[in-house]
């Protein structure tokens, strides 16, 4: 892809990223939550390794992947939040009316989600070194892990911004994050192993998106990694972001005809 290809979303994603470093108590708030869930979670639930069936030495080595994996669902969902503030501005609207390709309008916001991501999640995993995470998975595990949550994030905002686009409404938007986060949560693996939950979160967790990143990301840190699970759960995870790109662009197609 050449450099002029690259440009548009690339120029609406600094746009995004620079909205978003004049808001430096959301950045800071962004960054505390993980560090409050992996110390909070990590003290609250450390003796979960005494149960009968938990494998693994430190509770804390098994949990920093499932946060990782929280904090870029969490911060992605509500990715929609600027395209209602472009709608209520009549942003978008302008940007209509200019000759600037449509794409980029969808594009540049998943790729700032992206890089938000990224420092995310290598900041969660450097704290979890600190407080006495071992990743045996090295560096490349690591990879992995970000990889993953990237890809998780991209397809929630997706989600959130195709949302934002129909119902244009900012108590829609939120009410339905908060209906898709909490549950792809809870109903997974990132606080418990899957062979200690129900059976039947278990079989939800089988179509969870949530789990599939937790699952890649535990599997490329282990001593032995399950490089076929790897592969197949980022399979599902590439497919799912492209679904969700997808409804966002039709969503935003569908915005289009509406003025």
């Amino acid at each position: 892809m050449s450099s002029s290809a690259l440009a548009p979303p690339w120029h609406m994603t600094q746009r995004k990223l620079r909205a978003l470093l004049r808001q430096p108590w959301y950045l800071a708030l962004t960054l505390v939550q993980p560090i409050i869930w992996l110390l909070l979670f990590g003290a609250l639930f450390r003796r979960i390794i005494e149960i009968p069936g938990f494998h693994g030495g430190s509770y804390i080595d098994f949990l920093t992947p499932g946060i990782v994996v929280m904090t870029a669902l969490f911060s992605s969902g509500w990715n929609g939040m600027g395209m209602l503030n472009d709608l209520d501005r009549g942003v978008l609207d302008r940007f209509l009316v200019s000759p600037v390709r449509r794409w980029p309008l969808i594009a540049g916001p998943l790729i700032q989600v992206a890089i938000v991501v990224v420092i995310q999640s290598l900041i969660v995993v450097a704290l979890g070194l600190l407080v006495g995470a071992t990743f045996p998975g090295g560096v490349r595990g690591v990879l992995v892990l970000v990889g993953v949550s990237v890809l998780l994030g991209a397809a929630l905002a997706g989600i959130s911004n195709g949302i934002a686009l129909l119902a244009r409404r900012e108590e829609t938007l939120i009410a339905a994050v908060n209906f898709i986060v909490l549950p792809l949560t809870f109903l997974s693996a990132t606080f418990m192993q899957e062979n200690l939950i129900p059976a039947w979160i278990r079989e939800i967790a089988r179509f969870n998106p949530v789990n599939w990143a937790v699952q890649a990301g535990r599997s490329a840190l282990s001593a032995s990694p399950d490089w076929g699970l790897v592969a197949s759960r980022s399979a599902y995870l590439l497919a799912l972001t492209v679904v969700c790109g997808w409804f966002a662009t039709r969503a935003f197609q569908a915005y289009q005809r509406s003025i």
